[in-house]
């Protein structure tokens, strides 16, 4: 099975994307995600909408929309409470969960391996097979 993130950007204008994505495929959705870290001292939220994989195909995508939105807790914002309507629309849960920044890491493919290890061990997502 091939996971792999797709950005969409950083959640202005391509959060609606994201929030399209997983209305147009609430038979596929999995999970939603806010992953949250700070960045220059800056308490931020990656959104991300995770599909089943495809059938045939075994392509599991991972949207996402990267570092752009206040953390919540920290600051309440538009933004996440369109994330949260979504949420309570498909009776999805948002899964919230810490990681490191994407400026800890060389490259920016090197970050998303990062987040679909930490998916896996979570059981987020299905195991390397």
């Amino acid at each position: 099975m091939i996971q792999r993130f797709i950005e969409l950007g950083e959640g202005y204008s391509d959060l609606y994307e994201l929030i399209e994505i997983a209305k147009t495929n609430k038979h596929r959705l999995l999970h939603l995600m806010a992953l949250q870290t700070t960045i220059n001292n800056n308490d931020v939220t990656s959104l991300s909408v995770i599909l089943e994989p495809t059938n045939p195909g075994d392509f599991q995508p991972l949207y996402i929309c990267r570092e752009g939105i206040p953390n919540p807790e920290k600051k309440a914002n538009k933004r996440y409470e369109l994330f949260m309507q979504l949420a309570e629309e498909l009776e999805k849960e948002i899964i919230t969960i810490s990681v490191r920044p994407s400026i800890a890491f060389a490259e920016k493919e090197l970050y998303y391996q990062h987040l679909i290890g930490i998916l896996r061990m979570n059981h987020y997502i299905s195991p390397l097979q």
